[in-house]
């Protein structure tokens, strides 16, 4: 470990930032207050309505029982319907993706494979060919001079 120092963050003037709502407060205590207000009006409406209507309440309640069931029926079917979606996905992940992902991983292996045999059957021998010829030229260069030089005088 180094004890090299961190540089500390540009100093900057203190200026208070503003936070922009999202919601501003204002809208949500009206909400709060409607909504209190709403549910206090229904409460003292379904007391007005049990004392002085209790025969249609009850006609009411069984209708809204019915719906209920009818609605879960629905949700039912609904929650099948979406298992057999993942069922579905789930298939075509494991069937067809994957064979899929394993053939490219064996052609990157044959690429990596061929890669690696071109690098020391062909660019090896020829670098090292090459560096030879270049020591060679230089040597000859440096023992006798250039001979393009030599040819003119």
């Amino acid at each position: 470990m180094s004890n090299a120092q961190i540089p500390a963050t540009p100093a900057t003037s203190e200026t208070t930032v503003r936070r922009e709502w999202l919601i501003p407060p204002v809208y949500v205590v009206v909400g709060v207050v409607v909504t209190l207000i709403l549910a206090a009006v229904m409460i003292a409406g379904l007391v007005y309505l049990a004392n002085n209507y209790a025969d249609t309440i009850l006609i009411i309640r069984d209708i809204f029982i019915i719906a209920l069931g009818l609605m879960s029926c629905l949700s039912g079917i609904v929650l099948i319907l979406l298992l057999i979606t993942i069922v579905r996905l789930v298939n075509m992940l494991e069937f067809e993706l994957k064979p899929i992902l394993l053939k490219t991983n064996e052609t990157l292996g044959t690429i990596r494979g061929t890669t690696m045999f071109v690098s020391e059957n062909v660019v090896r021998p020829m670098t090292t060919a090459s560096s030879y010829v270049a020591g060679i030229r230089r040597g000859v260069t440096t023992l006798f001079g250039n001979p393009r030089r030599n040819l003119g005088k």
